[in-house]
């Protein structure tokens, strides 16, 4: 049996499910690799299988370094709104054996991941934005004086 390649495997998942664009798998592959080298380093240089909260979490590094402010709306143009969309990616890509998993995964390991707008447009905010915000939700209003 021949191996099927990265692009012959894409073509079956966008003909299965054309939910995502073609550059947010490549994202994520990279995105795997760059989760792995971290990981490596953590531990030593041994094999380690990624979990998809680590994953998520080089995702979102990665991603910061890749399109910095400009993340969000680049994932909002590959169909990829939440945690939950890269689940559905990685295991699209498992379906076609682009990925490996464990029984122990499933795509519910990337839903509850992190908020979007915290992980990618916070970052960029100035201080002053930001602080303004965190009093904002901080102090609820306080009930009028009236007697």
């Amino acid at each position: 049996m021949q191996e099927v390649t990265f692009e012959e495997a894409l073509e079956q998942i966008l003909a299965a499910d054309p939910r995502y664009q073609r550059d947010a798998y490549g994202f994520v592959r990279e995105a795997l690799d760059f989760t792995q080298k971290i990981v490596g380093k953590e531990g030593a240089g041994k094999i380690h299988h990624v979990t998809g909260q680590e994953l998520l979490d080089g995702i979102r590094q990665f991603a910061l370094t890749q399109f910095g402010p400009m993340t969000a709306t680049v994932f909002a143009e590959w169909g990829v709104n939440d945690c939950r969309d890269f689940g559905n990616i990685v295991f699209n890509m498992v379906e076609t054996r682009l990925l490996a998993k464990t029984d122990k995964d499933s795509a519910g390991d990337f839903e509850g991941g992190y908020n979007f707008d915290d992980a990618f447009r916070k970052p960029f905010l100035p201080t002053s934005k930001l602080l303004s915000e965190t009093r904002a939700h901080a102090s609820p209003p306080k009930p009028s004086a009236k007697g």
